[in-house]
């Protein structure tokens, strides 16, 4: 975003950006720049490889660091990022937010990973996703009652937020698998 003014009313201040656009869309916007100039950016721009440009950041930053760091003995090697390493990480890129340091939330801690309890429903948990294999659509809700029907005096209400989570994480490893492929075994989720 660029600046375009910014008025004070008091202690308020407003300001007011242009529309976001690259260095290069403002060059070949501007009246300023002449026109062969321009061709010559939409040739050096149509030619550009992403991946390309982002390894060699990387590359640079890389020894930028060591430079910074003297203790470090030898410059390392830069990490190669094919193409399906580097889409995978757009998929999840959104949750880390803002690269620099002044955005962002404060850093939460780690949640934990171990079972504080054990797990009421492993016992029938194959038996659950049977079920939800006739019947994806099934509420936990659902599934509960029936899991009450089946066994009588094992579950009650108190279970249903549980099963309500556990649906969530099988139903979420499904739809993973409907767009990225069977990559993990039908594991008993947390």
């Amino acid at each position: 975003f660029k600046l375009r003014d910014k008025v004070r009313h008091g202690a308020h201040v407003t300001k007011h950006y242009d529309a976001p656009q690259t260095p290069c869309a403002r060059l070949l916007a501007s009246e300023v720049v002449p026109a062969a100039a321009k061709e010559q950016l939409r040739a050096v721009a149509h030619d550009l490889d992403p991946l390309q440009l982002l390894s060699q950041i990387r590359h640079w930053q890389q020894q930028l660091a060591v430079l910074a760091d003297r203790r470090a003995e030898q410059p390392s090697r830069p990490q190669q990022d094919s193409l399906t390493r580097f889409l995978a990480g757009l998929a999840t890129a959104w949750r880390e937010g803002e690269v620099r340091p002044t955005h962002g939330a404060p850093q939460k801690p780690a949640r934990h990973w171990w079972r504080t309890r054990k797990d009421p429903l492993e016992a029938v948990w194959a038996e659950i996703t049977e079920w939800l294999k006739e019947d994806p659509d099934s509420t936990g809700t659902a599934l509960l009652q029936r899991l009450q029907v089946e066994h009588p005096h094992e579950y009650t209400a108190g279970n249903l937020r549980t099963l309500q989570r556990r649906l969530k994480a099988w139903r979420s490893r499904r739809a993973h698998e409907m767009v990225f492929g069977a990559a993990e075994p039908d594991e008993v989720p947390a």
